[in-house]
């Protein structure tokens, strides 16, 4: 245990024992004056307490925005705990938090390194901040229909060729549980005197046990995100933004938070957060220990049962897939003849079993130290139906490959740009050489085809074409049929005075070698 008294609780407490128990008189907001005024139905199905500590920033409970008591020293506690110098909570996720880590990083018109596969809130904090995106390649593992992280090598290439960008981020771990080698990349970015940024939203548990990926902070990263709802103990939108070292000041970090975030917090996340920290601060190595062994007694039983595959370490290139997380487990049902959606729908229709995500060839499902091995038995005995009922079945289709575009479309007008620009609806088909006004994601992999401000060309309309005949699930097109697409006719106008400088002014000034919208591959693209 660190200097601090990991067993407080400051913010639950004065919630708790100094506002609730003394059963004030609540002139304050919210209107539901400590559940009073909630609905009848709704009262009696969450109960009474949360309603007592749903409050709004006064003395007693402190604020967020500028701690002085309570959350003040509920963050100490949190950054003791995470290894950080400094951390925050947000109440609207990882997301907002990502945001805040941008906007803290990059100044409009200012280069960013990104892999092209990043989270939609990414893209948010991009459009924001009026940063130019240099998108960088993960690795495509083809045979399980997913992308792993960028390879160290991809962004060395990267920065060398655009050594002025002002910051890099990557994700660790991804979705899937796979993380690259993070240590080099540290080493890599700082040795151009530029942050790290590390989209961790599915690493809160990585720092409680040597058997998984390193943490963001324990790697020397700058400054992080984590979900702290996914896999520890928080309420749904409580997330920790962590920083370290000099390159990304706290006071940038608070101002930018203040922007981002409500002026009336919810103190139920806080306390939340609060208590989460405490237990991961105090059996944190314990339970995340049995969650290890738990999914990976999970992951063989589900490898032995004929037709289903689990994949695991031997994925690892230890590169892009440096290290593994096994309390993700990814289920495929291929050699059965089931997609992922068709997977998650028998899962979820016959067996009321949810999974986190389907693709077009797996299920997600994630565990946590709240799973039991029974919890877990339920799962593989639904599977194990699945796999003796429809290896009896005689099933001549086969699920086709769906591999990626392998070219990076040029881009016209950077994302902030393409965002405030006017749109005009298209036919897809008569779209080419348009600038797109949407991003046009494909599973599998996950990495978007098109983003807001990029080319339309023929390619891409071919393969949107090719992938509607296989089912596949296309996101972010406003019209779900795929007939249609929103296209910009004219960029942003000069003189809106929020407009980060055009694309086409930086490619004048520039060699077109150094372009940003050049993507990076990674020396040896996965096979298997």
């Amino acid at each position: 245990m660190g200097k601090l008294d990991q067993r407080e609780t400051p913010i639950f407490s004065s919630l708790k024992d100094e506002y609730a128990a003394r059963h004030m008189a609540p002139f304050h907001v919210p209107g539901h004056k400590q559940g009073r005024g909630i609905d009848k139905d709704f009262h009696e199905f969450i109960g009474p307490n949360i309603f007592k500590i749903d409050v709004t920033i006064f003395e007693m409970v402190d604020g967020l925005h500028h701690p002085k008591s309570h959350i003040k020293k509920a963050l100490a506690l949190t950054a003791e705990t995470f290894g950080a110098k400094e951390s925050f909570f947000t109440v609207n996720g990882t997301s907002g938090g990502i945001q805040a880590m941008i906007l803290s990083a990059v100044n409009p018109g200012e280069k960013m390194l990104v892999p092209r596969n990043i989270h939609v809130s990414v893209s948010s904090g991009i459009i924001l901040s009026g940063a130019i995106p240099v998108y960088m390649q993960p690795e495509i593992d083809p045979n399980n229909g997913i992308v792993h992280g960028v390879s160290p090598s991809t962004v060395e290439h990267a920065l060398s060729q655009h050594p002025d960008a002002k910051a890099v981020l990557v994700i660790n771990p991804t979705y899937y549980g796979t993380s690259t080698d993070l240590v080099s990349i540290v080493d890599l970015v700082h040795s151009y005197d530029i942050p790290l940024l590390v989209d961790e939203a599915h690493g809160p548990h990585l720092c409680f046990s040597e058997q998984l990926p390193i943490s963001a902070m324990a790697a020397g990263a700058d400054a992080c995100t984590q979900s702290t709802h996914k896999l520890l103990g928080a309420l749904t939108q409580g997330s920790i933004l962590h920083i370290q070292g000099e390159m990304i000041e706290g006071s940038r970090v608070r101002q930018v938070l203040s922007m981002l975030q409500t002026t009336s917090p919810s103190y139920p996340l806080l306390a939340s957060l609060d208590v989460a920290r405490k237990q991961v601060a105090l059996e944190g190595k314990e339970l995340v220990a049995q969650a290890i062994s738990n999914a990976r007694w999970l992951r063989q039983a589900i490898n032995v049962l004929e037709g289903m595959h689990c994949f695991g370490e031997e994925v690892l290139d230890y590169q892009g897939v440096f290290a593994f997380d096994p309390t993700k487990i990814t289920v495929s049902a291929r050699a059965l003849g089931l997609t992922g959606f068709q997977l998650e729908k028998i899962l979820t229709s016959e067996y009321d079993i949810q999974v986190e995500l389907s693709d077009f060839y797996n299920v997600l499902l994630i565990t946590s130290y709240a799973d039991s091995k029974d919890d877990l038995m339920v799962v593989l005995q639904a599977l194990g139906a699945i796999s003796k009922e429809y290896s009896q079945k005689i099933n001549n289709e086969t699920i086709p490959v769906v591999n990626y575009i392998s070219n990076t479309p040029r881009m016209i007008d950077n994302p902030r740009e393409a965002f405030f620009a006017p749109k005009t609806r298209c036919l897809l088909t008569e779209a080419v050489g348009q600038k797109s006004g949407e991003s046009i994601m494909i599973y599998p992999p996950g990495i978007p085809v098109l983003y807001p401000g990029e080319e339309i060309t023929g390619e891409i309309i071919r393969y949107i074409d090719m992938l509607k005949s296989t089912n596949v699930s296309v996101q972010g097109l406003e019209d779900s049929s795929l007939e249609y697409i929103n296209i910009i006719e004219d960029k942003v106008s000069s003189s809106n005075i929020f407009s980060a400088p055009s694309v086409q002014d930086y490619y004048d000034k520039v060699e077109p070698s150094q372009c940003s919208t050049e993507i990076f591959e990674p020396d040896i693209m996965k096979t298997g």
